[in-house]
């Protein structure tokens, strides 16, 4: 599990540092909705699993914001992902 940022910021050029943190932030919240669900998945409880899934969803949510806020700071990122939704249509299209 992610406890602290998986890269060295001070080696990140300044202008980098709001992307690495998010892309970091990102990492966290897939992390932490892989928990939950595994954890769910385990339960035998019926209102810890319920409780548990609610957290993984709301996890999503926060993997939704920091992702919106990533492409808002690196438009090549937003290209590229572009790029592979229409490869994948392409891809499923045949």
């Amino acid at each position: 599990m992610l406890s602290q940022i998986p890269i060295d910021l001070a080696k990140v050029d300044r202008k980098d540092i709001d992307k690495e943190i998010l892309r970091a932030a990102v990492i966290a919240e897939l992390d932490a909705i892989n928990l939950y669900e595994q954890m769910a998945n385990l339960a035998e409880d019926k209102n810890l699993k319920t409780v548990l899934l609610d957290i993984a969803r709301e996890e999503k949510t926060h993997v939704g914001e920091f992702q919106a806020l990533l492409l808002m700071h690196d438009k090549e990122l937003e290209e590229e992902m572009e790029n592979g939704k229409e490869e994948i249509e392409e891809l499923f299209e045949k």
